[in-house]
């Protein structure tokens, strides 16, 4: 009850002052929109970024052979590593913390189509690697585990390989000839946006079976292992325990991390999420000091009310009003003025915040449709609750001194004031 009729007094003498408050209240609603915007946009930068390099694909671990740097085994440092088809199973049979695993080898295929030899960045890969590099087919099908156990003549083209060939033609179904044999085109990956690749992005590279891939291009390993945790938290564990499998095959020491290279993704989308809070922390920084200065407004006027409510002040203290309804009077008054200025300011982010077209990021590189990739402001729970602390702490703390004031004031000396 005592809130309530705190408020309703707050509000009765902002009424009575009605530029002098509506002015400031635009000080603060700026603000707002500042902080909203601010943050939204460093939300939606961070986004962007780790969506493009998440093209490559969910928590993906890349490793390929090296040089041991310490004698194992009765081995000498110095030797260089180079995988085995076999340790692809042995990886699957051994080390349960994968969702996924494949073998990758990587070379220019010569593709032949009508009069046309186009050579194209190619990848040759087993049936796990389309959900753990995130290639989603648009025209046609993926690859099914036939077409790996029996060794099936069919590739998948990125959509920018196939444009190279077929130009505006729809390729599936259609025959490239690779050496002298015919393979049969079965899909046609989804454009996407990949800011992050191993030789070259996925829209230019065609795909085909691996166990294709051996008999046509008399290759026996292959050049690197791609697999990914069961969740991103073991991503280190993984690390460990595939190395610790080809340590035991190569005949390396486990701890020689030299022997075998690594990409881990997972510790790079880390990073660029480091960055994204980074970026909004400082972006808030910069509106909360915008904000402020609206803050500063709302303490002027706080002052400017004391001073004028001197003898009021001393008069309710006289029958009886003690320091902590007064300073609860004015420090509620301050923050009604600051949330009736902040609560616009959230409509007018939120108003701008959707009217304000994408910025251009990778839409305009990667020919997406929709500006997919682009930079949005978002007006997101997370971005709202953030501007709403900041703007508690500025209603705060530009209302506390002139309450605090108003409090200490003596009522002797209050009611001489002229």
């Amino acid at each position: 009850m005592w809130l309530k009729e705190i408020i309703v007094e707050s509000w009765q003498s902002l009424t009575r002052h009605r530029l002098r408050s509506t002015l400031t209240m635009l000080g603060i609603t700026w603000g707002l929109v500042t902080v909203v915007l601010l943050l939204g946009y460093g939300q939606g930068v961070g986004e962007s970024v780790l969506n493009a390099f998440l093209g490559i694909g969910n928590n993906v671990i890349l490793s390929w052979g090296g040089q041991t740097s310490m004698q194992a085994g009765g081995e000498r440092a110095g030797r260089r590593i180079h995988f085995k088809y076999e340790d692809i199973q042995a990886i699957r049979d051994e080390v349960p913390l994968l969702k996924g695993v494949s073998a990758e080898d990587d070379s220019g295929l010569p593709c032949k189509y009508e009069n046309r030899v186009i050579t194209i960045s190619s990848k040759a890969v087993q049936f796990p690697y389309g959900a753990i590099r995130k290639l989603n087919v648009e025209e046609g099908r993926y690859f099914e585990e036939a077409d790996f156990i029996e060794h099936r003549r069919v590739v998948i083209f990125g959509p920018l390989a196939a444009k190279r060939i077929f130009g505006g033609i729809n390729p599936v179904g259609q025959y490239v000839s690779v050496r002298g044999q015919d393979f049969l085109i079965i899909g046609v990956l989804k454009l996407k946006i990949q800011d992050s690749s191993n030789n070259g992005p996925d829209n230019e590279n065609v795909f085909l079976p691996f166990e294709t891939y051996r008999d046509v291009m008399d290759v026996r390993d292959p050049g690197m292992i791609v697999y990914a945790p069961l969740t991103p938290s073991l991503h280190l564990k993984a690390r460990e325990a595939v190395r610790a499998v080809l340590a035991r095959r190569h005949h390396f020491d486990p701890r020689d991390d030299k022997a075998t290279q690594d990409w881990d993704t997972v510790e790079d989308a880390q990073e660029i999420q480091q960055f994204s809070i980074a970026l909004q922390v400082i972006l808030g920084l910069i509106g909360a000091l915008t904000l402020g200065v609206g803050g500063v407004g709302v303490m002027n006027i706080m002052l400017v009310s004391v001073t004028e409510r001197t003898r009021e002040i001393g008069l309710r203290k006289a029958v009886g009003a003690r320091k902590f309804d007064i300073l609860g009077q004015f420090l509620v008054e301050a923050l009604v003025l600051t949330f009736i200025g902040g609560v616009l300011g959230m409509v007018l982010a939120g108003v701008i915040a959707h009217t304000v077209p994408p910025m251009p990021l990778y839409a305009e590189e990667f020919h997406t449709a929709n500006h997919e990739g682009d930079i949005f402001l978002r007006t997101s729970p997370v971005v709202l609750l953030a501007s709403f602390f900041i703007l508690s702490a500025v209603g705060v703390v530009s209302g506390f001194w002139p309450a605090l004031k108003a409090a200490r004031m003596e009522p002797v000396e209050a009611l001489r004031y002229e």
